[in-house]
C-alpha cells in the first residue's frame, strides 16, 4: 500500500480500574489494555489511525472513550454505546456529541450477539433507536453470530438510511471449517447497498494455536466476493487478536488475504473505506 497508511478501523481499550470487563475472566485479556501500549505496534506496523470500540454496554465508558480520543492523535474515531431503546435515545446521541472529543463519535454497537431475543433487532423500540442513529449521521456496527445474520439483513432493508458495519464478517465457524449456512446469511447483508463488513476477528474465530492463514482464506474470499473490496474495512480487533497472534501479525495475515486485489482495492481495504464509512475527519452529520 502506498506509504504504508493503515486505518484500523477495530480496536478495543479498557482499565480493569475503571470497571470490570467480565467476559474477560480467565483469559490472558483480564488485565488492562491502552492506547499506550497500542501505538508502538500500530505505528510499526504502518497504522497512522484507529477506531476505537467499545466494549461494554454501560452509558459511562462512550464519554471515556471520547476524552481519550480528544487527547490522542491516533484515534481518529469511536463506536460507543447508548441505550437504542431509550425514549430519549436522540437526545442521549446529542449530548454525547457534545462532551469533549464528541466530534469524533463515528458510529454506535450494541453486543446483539448477547442478547436471548432474535429478533432484537427488528424490536420497534429498537427500530426507532436504529433510525436516531441514522439521523445523527453515524453508522451502526452489527457484533453478531451467524444465526443472527438473516436479522441483520432484515433490520438493514428496513433501514435503508443506516450504514450496517459487519464487526468480524458475523463471526464465521472458522473453527470448524464450515461455510454453510454463514455463506447465504452474509450475502443475503452483503445484497444491501448499505452494509459493509471489517475483515477482522477470524483469528480468533479458527482452532486455538492449530490455524493457519490458509484456513481463514474461504471466510475473506467469500467476503470479497460478496461485499466487494470497496466495502470492507481492515479491523485488527486489538487486543482480543493478542488470544491468537499480535497486531503485527494480524496486519501481515490481512495482507496475505487481500493479496489478490490491485493496488487500489488493497488502498480502499486498509484505508479509504474506513474515511468513508465512518466519515473520519468529516463534521458531525456531514
Amino acid at each position: 500500500m502506498t506509504g504504508h497508511r493503515i486505518i484500523d478501523a477495530h480496536h478495543h481499550v479498557w482499565d480493569l480500574t475503571a470497571r470490570p470487563q467480565p467476559w474477560t475472566d480467565g483469559t490472558p485479556l483480564a488485565r488492562s489494555f491502552s492506547v499506550d501500549d497500542l501505538e508502538p505496534e500500530a505505528r510499526a506496523a504502518g497504522v497512522t489511525a484507529t477506531v476505537v470500540v467499545q466494549t461494554v454496554c454501560v452509558p459511562e465508558e462512550t464519554p471515556e472513550l471520547l476524552a481519550l480520543a480528544d487527547g490522542r492523535e491516533l484515534i481518529a474515531g469511536v463506536v460507543g454505546w447508548t441505550d437504542l431503546t431509550a425514549p430519549a435515545v436522540a437526545d442521549a446521541l446529542a449530548a454525547l456529541r457534545e462532551l469533549p472529543g464528541g466530534e469524533r463519535l463515528v458510529g454506535i454497537r450494541h453486543q446483539v450477539q448477547e442478547e436471548p431475543d432474535p429478533e432484537w433487532l427488528l424490536r420497534p423500540d429498537v427500530r426507532r433507536g436504529l433510525l436516531a442513529v441514522a439521523e445523527a449521521g453515524l453508522a451502526y456496527d452489527l457484533v453478531v453470530k451467524p444465526h443472527q445474520l438473516r436479522t441483520a439483513a432484515v433490520a438493514a432493508a428496513r433501514l435503508p438510511g443506516l450504514t450496517f458495519v459487519l464487526d468480524h464478517l458475523g463471526k464465521p465457524p472458522v473453527v470448524d471449517g464450515a461455510l454453510d449456512p454463514w455463506v447465504a446469511h452474509l450475502r443475503r447483508l452483503a445484497a444491501l447497498p448499505n452494509t459493509v463488513a471489517k475483515l477482522s476477528g477470524l483469528v480468533t474465530e479458527a482452532a486455538p494455536g492449530r490455524w493457519r492463514t490458509e484456513d481463514l482464506a474461504p471466510y475473506a474470499d467469500t467476503a470479497l466476493d460478496a461485499f466487494g473490496p470497496q466495502r470492507l474495512l481492515f479491523g485488527s480487533d486489538w487486543p482480543v487478536c493478542t488470544l491468537e497472534a499480535g497486531y503485527g501479525e494480524v496486519v501481515r495475515i490481512t495482507r496475505h488475504l487481500v493479496n489478490g486485489l490491485s493496488a487500489g482495492e488493497r488502498d480502499a481495504v486498509f484505508r479509504h473505506n474506513a474515511v468513508r464509512v465512518y466519515r473520519l475527519g468529516a463534521p458531525p452529520g456531514a
